[in-house]
């Protein structure tokens, strides 16, 4: 992902009435089974990669207001303890799943632990699988024009029945937010994945919820450029032993690796806090 594209992510403004501030009673709720747990100050639902599709479709279907899907990793759990904006918005989650082998292992060492792994991209492509057999309409928000438009074109023709209601590539300053977000509502979506990066995913999908009128609105980075084909994911051997991140810094060393070096030291650090007060 360009750094022109995080610069225009990172210029849309918000009105300040609309500011995020975190919910103190979001991280203690639980669903309906009483899954919901928290691991390094964020709530997740230990669910199966199976019940969060479910989950998901059943919104499609039947729910009476907007969901959020979060899918959470070891950056993403950084980043909301220094960003009170990004941890309102992951608070706020309606599903929250830890995408990512290392946050799954980090549960286990706090002594919370999670039952599966759900990775937002296979969650992603699982969800365009089911909807392509229901018929659910899905709209694309996010990455460059090329790469969205090929990603349309290849969900239409991969998953009969799954309807395109749009796209929109993520290059949008402030001043398009208003039409951005209607193009979104007038698509009559049930599922609006956005590919763009945190913490302006989250954030945006919170504070425009309501405003996009679909049943769920779920984030899901730069899983538009693998499955569009523009980016090769890393080998399922690689993803099983919690080694993603070290493949996409193979591929793109310059871009991300004073973020990998930073982030992971800052997880680890910690995992290793919590874990000692878990344990004393």
């Amino acid at each position: 992902m360009s750094s022109e594209f995080h610069s225009h992510a990172a210029a849309v403004a918000f009105p300040q009435e609309r500011i995020l501030r975190p919910d103190p009673a979001a991280a203690t709720r639980v669903d309906a089974q009483g899954n919901r747990v928290i691991v390094m100050e964020c709530p997740f639902d230990s669910v199966t990669f199976d019940q969060a599709v479910d989950r998901v479709i059943d919104w499609c279907r039947h729910a009476t207001s907007a969901k959020t899907v979060v899918t959470m990793n070891a950056a993403l759990l950084v980043s909301m303890r220094k960003d009170a904006a990004l941890a309102a918005a992951c608070h706020a989650g309606d599903l929250i799943v830890p995408d990512g082998v290392p946050v799954v292992w980090a549960s286990s060492l706090v002594r919370r632990p999670l039952t599966a792994r759900v990775a937002g991209c296979d969650l992603m492509q699982a969800l365009l699988a089911r909807g392509g057999r229901e018929g659910l309409r899905v709209f694309f928000l996010g990455a460059r024009e090329n790469v969205v438009a090929e990603l349309a074109r290849r969900c239409a023709h991969d998953y009969p029945g799954l309807q395109v209601a749009g796209y929109r590539n993520g290059y949008f300053t402030d001043s398009d937010v208003a039409d951005v977000v209607a193009q979104v509502r007038h698509s009559s979506a049930d599922i609006v994945f956005i590919g763009m990066p945190s913490p302006f995913k989250e954030i945006f999908a919170e504070r425009h919820r309501d405003d996009f009128n679909a049943p769920v609105i779920m984030g899901v980075g730069g899983s538009f450029d693998v499955l569009a084909g523009f980016v090769k994911r890393a080998p399922a051997s690689w993803q099983k032993v919690g080694m993603e991140w070290s493949w996409r810094l193979l591929m793109e060393p310059r871009k991300l690796w004073r973020r990998y070096l930073v982030t992971n030291t800052l997880f680890l650090a910690h995992v290793a806090r919590d874990t000692v007060k878990s344990r004393f």
